[in-house]
């Protein structure tokens, strides 16, 4: 038997989760029974419950989309049904008969797609598929919401008598309008409707010179409304034919009524039906509205939550387009307990609500905002105390009512039971409320139950550290800013950075010295070493984060370099085939080369059509015979092969071109000149020797004359002997 107190709900913001569930319903019924939602009773309920809504899920990822399943609320025709000698009106049979419709279309539609649905089916599966309400209801009313004339002979025969009479009235009215017309004694408006009647407007000072019944006048009084008297017979007969109609048609609807009354429990589960899709259908569009999934629900007492969003939280920053952070939190047998410790602000409350939410919402039936290969197992209870619960109603301190709660706890915790405690043991003095708290995880965890709490008390991190299946964990902080990281670190307890924090408020530091000489020196190198050993795993994570993004490139280099000596080592196969064709064509040009050189020799022509038949027969020989289609497969292949490579030859031609015309473009670079070569100007013929050189010039000696000269304007002809 499943049981979580309506306190847990409260505490988890379960309703707010149903309100949002409730809005995707289609029908009033539908959205006030997604208000009631709570967790299964059962195992067997619960899981039947996951796979409805897991299916209905799918059906939006699908071609099959499941029908429709709108309608209007028939209680009050359920009610009427129910009570003896009443019946329903015409408007209340179009509800049945829209019902009606729906109910067969959506559980036709569910046999018939039963493979994709099983769960569905059978959820559909005891409800008859019947046309007999509908048709009966159809053969006496319209698609107008009228009763058709046919229902009975006897409607038939008075509304044919109605017509008659009616086309008598309109006659007699016309022959009294044309009468008194022709006298002048009616107003320029000619005739009126008075109570659904056709009048004649009379002049007021003739109004005793028209025989009728006077049925009004203006507001003036200037005309006096008058039923001539020869359609007061045919009216007195038209109202007791038509009260003859009434008196039928009510006879019928007793009649249909009575036809339907036996199909009321049919009536209650079409319904019933419908009303469960649309929660059902809620609940679907609801997961898919934050990515939402069904994981693995463990048959052994496994809990796996990988990514999971707190799904207020994610619809919320989703809205505002903001991040949420996932987090990954396991509970097993040889970890059954967590203690999350670290500052506030960090996301310790989040983590745990969200652990608290996402199993109340599974063991509701509802899908829950997490990573695919996450495990989850049912508990029989959840327990929660979070939150200031400080009641001025019952004059309760915060402290007297936690604990009542550990005393609830205390009589209803077992094995099967997950507790859920945000700052466990606060609300007291510190040494005896620590004290007492660490009294109440021992006996939680003698008793095997699971369960997560969050604490700044010293006491309670060393008693998980110290008991084989419970575990101290933090929320991450970024050592340097101490701004939080909202990730859940398993397997190491976290400082409160009380100190740090402080300084990082402003907090003058000299205050903060004096504070940590009133308190324990043990407690401050605690504290301190807690904080050293979170500020190496924060570096830990970001270097093991770093290796492995270094990984997952090498990975995806390998995987290209991989990818690369493929193509090369096909095009490697393309080319060799290439080449061993032209060398065969290459032979072929040789060997006609060599017939061709003989024949010029000896001019004999039997001969050289023997040696070139005996040619083209050794070639065929090594043909193999192919279809038309593979010839022109290979010929394409080749053409393929060819253009390729006379595309990469042509661009080496253009790169040698272009690397030979820039040789020839660049100058030789200028020899050194010293004293005593021999050398020319660029421009000039004569054969000079330098005897001399300062800053950049020379004297160069020509024989006959000497002349200076810049270097720049020199070019060696013959360096000095030495």
């Amino acid at each position: 038997m499943i049981h979580i107190h309506e306190k847990t709900l409260q505490d988890l913001e379960f309703p707010t989760v149903l309100q949002q569930v409730s809005d995707h319903c289609v029908t009033p019924l539908g959205n006030e029974k997604a208000l009631k939602i709570s967790p299964y009773n059962t195992k067997e309920e619960l899981l039947f419950a996951l796979k409805l809504t897991n299916e209905y899920l799918s059906s939006f990822y699908n071609d099959n989309r499941i029908p429709n399943h709108g309608f209007d609320t028939i209680a009050k025709e359920l009610k009427l049904l129910r009570i003896e000698n009443t019946y329903l009106e015409v408007h209340s049979l179009k509800k049945i008969v829209s019902i009606s419709l729906t109910a067969n279309e959506v559980v036709s539609y569910l046999k018939k797609f039963k493979e994709y649905y099983p769960a569905l089916n059978d959820r559909a599966f005891h409800i008859e598929v019947t046309k007999i309400i509908i048709e009966k209801i159809d053969s006496i009313v319209d698609r107008f919401g009228d009763i058709k004339d046919n229902a009975s002979n006897l409607l038939f025969d008075i509304r044919q008598s109605i017509n008659q009479v009616k086309g008598k009235i309109n006659a007699s009215f016309s022959s009294a309008l044309n009468q008194y017309h022709s006298l002048e004694y009616l107003d320029d408006i000619r005739e009126s409707v008075v109570e659904n009647k056709r009048v004649l407007a009379v002049k007021a000072m003739y109004r005793r010179k028209v025989k009728g019944s006077i049925m009004g006048s203006s507001k003036t009084g200037s005309i006096v409304y008058i039923e001539p008297e020869t359609t007061l017979q045919h009216s007195r007969e038209l109202n007791n034919l038509e009260f003859e109609e009434t008196e039928e048609i009510n006879r019928i609807l007793k009649e249909v009524t009575n036809f339907i009354r036996p199909f009321l429990p049919l009536l209650e589960k079409y319904q019933d039906f419908l009303i469960d899709i649309d929660v059902i259908s809620a609940k679907a569009k609801y997961a898919r509205s934050m990515n939402a999934i069904l994981p693995e629900v463990s048959e052994n007492r496994n809990f796996l939550l990988r990514d999971a969003y707190h799904p207020l939280l994610y619809l919320n920053n989703l809205e505002k387009k903001e991040t949420t952070f996932p987090q990954t939190i396991e509970l097993k047998e040889d970890s059954r307990i967590i203690v999350i410790s670290g500052p506030n602000a960090g996301g310790k409350s989040i983590t745990l609500k969200t652990v608290g939410l996402l199993q109340t919402m599974l063991q509701s039936g509802m899908l829950i905002p997490v990573h695919e290969r996450s495990k989850v197992c049912l508990f029989d209870r959840i327990l929660s105390d979070i939150g200031d619960n400080q009641s001025i109603e019952n004059h309760l301190s915060t402290y007297s009512y936690r604990l009542k709660q550990m005393n609830y706890f205390l009589k209803k915790c077992n094995k099967n039971t997950l507790f859920l405690i945000d700052e466990f043991g606060t609300g007291s003095d510190p040494e005896l409320g620590g004290a007492l708290a660490e009294t109440f995880l021992e006996e939680f965890y003698h008793r095997e139950a699971y369960g997560i709490i969050t604490t700044h008390y010293s006491n309670l991190k060393i008693l998980a550290n110290e008991l084989p299946n419970m575990l101290n964990a933090n929320m991450l902080f970024d050592e340097r800013t101490l701004e939080p990281l909202f990730k859940l670190v398993i397997g190491q307890a976290g400082s409160s950075f009380t100190f740090e924090v402080a300084q990082k408020n402003g907090i003058p530091y000299s205050l903060i010295n004096r504070a940590k000489k009133k308190i324990e020196r043990s407690k401050v190198r605690f504290d301190a070493t807690i904080a050293k050993l979170q500020k190496e795993r924060s570096k830990l994570e970001k270097t093991g984060q770093s290796l492995r993004q270094n990984e997952k490139k090498k990975g995806e280099e390998a995987d290209k370099l991989e990818e690369i000596n493929t193509r090369i080592q096909k095009k490697l196969e393309s080319y060799q085939e290439l080449y061993d064709s032209n060398q065969r064509l290459i032979y072929l040009g040789q060997k006609v080369n060599d017939i061709a050189e003989k024949y010029f020799e000896n001019k004999q022509k039997r001969e050289l059509m023997g040696e070139l038949f005996k040619l083209v027969q050794i070639e065929n020989s090594k043909r193999k015979k192919v279809s038309t289609k593979a010839k022109k497969a290979i010929k394409a292949k080749e053409t393929q092969v060819k253009q390729e490579v006379e595309k990469k030859v042509e661009v080496i031609r253009v790169k040698k071109k272009e690397a030979k015309k820039k040789a020839i473009e660049q100058p030789k670079p200028k020899a050194i000149i010293r004293i005593g070569d021999r050398v020319r100007m660029e421009d000039g013929r004569a054969i000079g020797t330098i005897d001399k050189i300062e800053k950049n010039k020379a004297v160069v000696n020509y024989g006959m004359f000497t002349t200076n000269v810049s270097i720049d304007q020199l070019e060696l002809v013959e360096a000095m002997k030495k």
